[in-house]
């Protein structure tokens, strides 16, 4: 009877602990979730490296859901979300492919690119290790807090998503996706500019006449 006690008392014990960290990291997830919620604008450099396919450009975000991101690799190339309409130009293909909102989702919010509602909805949250910070990189400078993303269901596109937080600031420094198949999307935000004034250019894009339009490309087959 005292062993079996011990034994119930121990695995309640470690419940009880990892419940805690789970709290824990799903309040810090939300503190970072309505820093950005509470920004006007922003901009930042960008870096991606898509299994093993690099691409770096400047990203602009104004309230409520715009997103425009203007890359320099590939040069010319455009992403631009305005809240109902995504747009991604491709320029050596002089093409255009447009996807709706209300077609994609009856759920506007899910698409936004000004919150982590989506994270929160289709994620559990944790520390990686724990909430103490670490450098984003061997000998950097940068401390990061890491949180780890685990999917719900398999319907997710991204098995695992690790989002690392900078400390002092809590803006998102380095996003790493890893799908079922094991192929890893890694995002890296630098050179962050909090409340800009951006104009209607920098959130407002009309793609060449001439190019090729295709619409809503995520459900052709």
């Amino acid at each position: 009877m005292k062993k079996l006690f011990l034994t119930v008392f121990g695995a309640l014990f470690v419940s009880v602990l990892a419940f805690s960290q789970i709290v824990t990291a799903s309040s810090y997830f939300n503190d970072v979730s309505d820093f950005y919620a509470g920004l006007y604008t922003y901009s930042c450099n960008i870096s991606v490296d898509a299994d093993g396919k690099k691409m770096a450009g400047y990203a602009l975000h104004g309230r409520p859901q715009i997103l425009r991101i203007n890359f320099s690799s590939p040069r010319g190339q455009v992403v631009m979300f305005d809240g109902n309409l995504l747009q991604i130009y491709l320029p050596e293909q002089r093409t255009v492919l447009q996807q709706s909102v209300s077609l994609a989702t009856s759920d506007n919010d899910d698409i936004s690119p000004r919150g982590l509602t989506l994270f929160r909805r289709y994620y559990t949250i944790a520390f990686e290790t724990s909430a103490d910070p670490v450098p984003l990189d061997e000998g950097s400078g940068t401390m990061v807090v890491n949180l780890l993303l685990t999917r719900r269901a398999p319907s997710e596109a991204f098995e695992t998503i690790r989002i690392s937080v900078d400390s002092e600031s809590k803006l998102i420094r380095r996003v790493i996706a890893t799908t079922p198949l094991g192929k890893v999307y890694r995002f890296d935000l630098t050179n962050y500019h909090l409340n800009v004034r951006l104009t209607d250019n920098d959130l407002m894009y009309d793609p060449p006449a001439s190019v090729n339009a295709y619409n809503n490309f995520l459900f052709q087959e």
